[in-house]
């Protein structure tokens, strides 16, 4: 493990849990540094959205994920103004409608423009589209790095399959794939492959859509360490070296979910996590 400017920068599972997770990154293969827990924003809106966006970052998040569908990136530009940006990582993704070359170039210059950046640290796409050559769209993605508009770039909700289809297909390395991942999708073979690669591997939805706040496996656990089921999940999916972007419109929830410190979970719970034996898809729609 090496240290980076803002922290111990991490490429597998291994995490010190006496480090804040709010110093912990991952050394993309771009070069860049990704903190390992960030702030989801799917659902966030209006108002809501640019008081919550405000109040993580000065809690301390430092990464922010939106994307081109969310509808709220002009609210996260105004959140975000008046802070250092080169301290602050923003992730944003295209709609699976605009993959073609030209298409992403156009979608991407609207998002900073509703972002009041210059560049985005990561650009995903969102959700693939067979109708569109994989292709057409890393020619697009390619040039927005040249042109420093997108410093890396990743996709979201490819498997295996598709990751492999990608990283053929792009001149620039693909850095990130962001899935549904929490106890009840434990995705086995996309982390497998995601190490294997040095794929950084984001999590979203690591709550489950709260489906696992009441879990008893993770509630027993959580009492042994005096935390949440919810504190339980993060801990689990960073301990497996994965990126978390829990969302909450709650305060009170913002400061739970980086409190990380300290701890960590014993092999034994960690396999008694792996154990529990759910398979439950809590996102079913291409509006993440």
């Amino acid at each position: 493990m090496r240290k980076g400017v803002i922290g111990t920068v991490y490429h597998g599972e291994s995490r010190r849990p006496m480090e804040s997770v709010l110093s912990q990154s991952y050394r993309l293969q771009s070069g860049y540094l990704m903190p390992i827990v960030g702030l989801g924003t799917w659902m966030l809106n209006g108002s809501t959205c640019e008081r919550i966006v405000s109040m993580a970052i000065q809690l301390g998040y430092r990464l922010i994920d939106t994307a081109e569908l969310y509808g709220n990136e002009a609210e996260i530009g105004r959140a975000i103004r008046g802070f250092d940006r080169s301290a602050l990582f923003i992730t944003s993704k295209v709609s699976s409608a605009h993959l073609s070359t030209n298409d992403i170039v156009h979608a991407c210059s609207r998002s900073l423009k509703h972002l009041g950046t210059d560049y985005l640290d990561l650009y995903l796409i969102h959700w693939p589209n067979d109708a569109i050559p994989i292709e057409y769209t890393m020619e697009g993605m390619q040039h927005l790095v040249e042109q420093r508009a997108v410093r890396s770039v990743g996709v979201s909700n490819f498997d295996v399959g598709r990751l492999q289809e990608a990283i053929a297909a792009s001149e620039v390395p693909i850095c990130n794939d962001q899935v549904e991942y929490h106890p009840y999708r434990p995705r086995r073979e996309i982390p497998e492959f995601c190490r294997e690669h040095n794929i950084a591997l984001t999590a979203y939805c690591p709550l489950a859509k709260g489906a696992v706040l009441h879990d008893p496996v993770l509630t027993r656990i959580g009492r042994r360490h005096g935390k949440s089921a919810a504190q339980v999940s993060l801990r689990w999916l960073i301990q497996k070296g994965a990126i978390v972007i829990p969302e909450t419109s709650s305060l009170s929830h913002l400061r739970e979910n980086i409190d990380l410190d300290g701890w960590e979970l014993a092999a034994e719970e960690m396999q008694e996590i792996d154990n529990i034996g759910i398979e439950a898809k809590v996102v079913d729609t291409v509006y993440t």
